[in-house]
């Protein structure tokens, strides 16, 4: 019998973590994300999501995952409607299963931005639509997506390079990192602490996937170690949404400040070399932060210095916009019934 290429194995798929999905998955949505981005450049339409509703909720605050799941919307012809912390009784005055109920009802998706990655399951369990995961305490696959499509965009591969996480090394991106690099081929360095090395459940999982990928990994606390044939070098904030242990952290992690010397150490070209981040950047004190920074700890950069953040190498703004054109093809390929290949 003849293949039926109509048949879309994303059609109707929550995301909800990188481990769920294979390499060929992955390295599919992070295509069509610079194929929709492509078609914006160039003004063309792509409405996939006519007359579909989007529920965005959100417990925590956010600029680019609410900016690039509202205007990904809009450009897929769909209507997102934001429900802020204020907005929804999630497991407040009612469960979150009774929750997704509601909204399955009347929404065609979900976007969930929150603390609990049991809450985002939930929802997707009881819901009846595909959720998407805009970030818990665990995962973080809209920014994965982002991430790899913006590496994919400045070496035209992904198999074979080497990223390298340095900072807080059991935290969500960290976490999402170190697996859905293991998946996709990519070797990955976690460079933190001891006391901040990523959970033994999560090395075993990336260990997994990296068996099937051939990808290396290395876990050390050891910074000439660690920066060694770095392709991309990545941070993230030390002190996550919802923690308030700022001085242990800065005091645990000055050493491993993203600057120009720590570059240096990858012994990379430079034409081969790259910095990420996430964002927020506490990269100078221009920031209410960065001002209480300096006066409690004495210092007016924390996990990046200026100079790296604005030098050849940043691909943070880059990053950041790619959230929207990934997020597009996310949504697209799992709301959109469009006719996708098995992959």
């Amino acid at each position: 019998m003849a293949k039926d290429f109509r048949e879309n194995v994303f059609q109707g798929r929550s995301v909800l973590a990188e481990k769920d999905f294979s390499a060929a998955e992955l390295e599919y949505l992070i295509d069509f994300g610079l194929h929709l981005k492509t078609l914006k450049k160039m003004g063309i339409q792509h409405h996939y999501l006519e007359g579909k509703n989007i529920a965005l909720l959100f417990e925590k605050s956010s600029t680019r995952t609410r900016s690039a799941f509202t205007t990904a919307a809009i450009d897929l012809g769909a209507h997102p409607e934001y429900l802020g912390q204020n907005d929804i009784q999630l497991g407040k005055k009612e469960t979150t299963s009774d929750t997704a109920k509601v909204l399955g009802s009347m929404f065609d998706g979900i976007e969930f931005r929150g603390f609990k990655q049991s809450d985002a399951e939930i929802l997707a369990r009881d819901s009846g639509v595909p959720v998407w995961n805009g970030l818990t305490d665990e995962w973080h696959p809209t920014q994965m997506l982002a991430d790899f499509m913006t590496v994919k965009e400045n070496f035209g591969h992904l198999k074979g390079l080497t990223l390298t996480f340095m900072g807080d090394g059991r935290n969500n991106v960290a976490n999402s990192l170190l697996v859905t690099g293991a998946i996709l081929g990519v070797n990955i360095h976690i460079v933190a602490p001891k006391e901040l090395f990523p959970t033994q459940e999560t090395q075993d999982l990336a260990k997994k996937f990296a068996t099937e990928s051939g990808a290396k990994l290395l876990i050390t606390d050891d910074l000439d170690e660690g920066m060694k044939g770095s392709n991309i070098v990545y941070t993230d904030v030390w002190v996550s949404m919802g923690e308030s242990n700022w001085e242990q952290r800065v005091n645990l992690l000055k050493p491993y400040q993203v600057n120009m010397e720590a570059l240096k150490k990858t012994g990379t070209p430079d034409d081969q070399l790259i910095f990420m981040h996430c964002l927020p950047a506490f990269h100078n004190t221009d920031t209410k932060y960065g001002e209480d920074v300096k006066e409690k700890y004495g210092i007016t950069e924390m996990e990046v210095t200026d100079e790296v953040f604005n030098s050849k190498y940043a691909r943070q703004f880059e990053e950041a916009e790619n959230r929207m054109h990934s997020i597009k093809a996310m949504m697209a390929a799992t709301l959109g019934n469009l006719f996708i290949p098995r992959v």
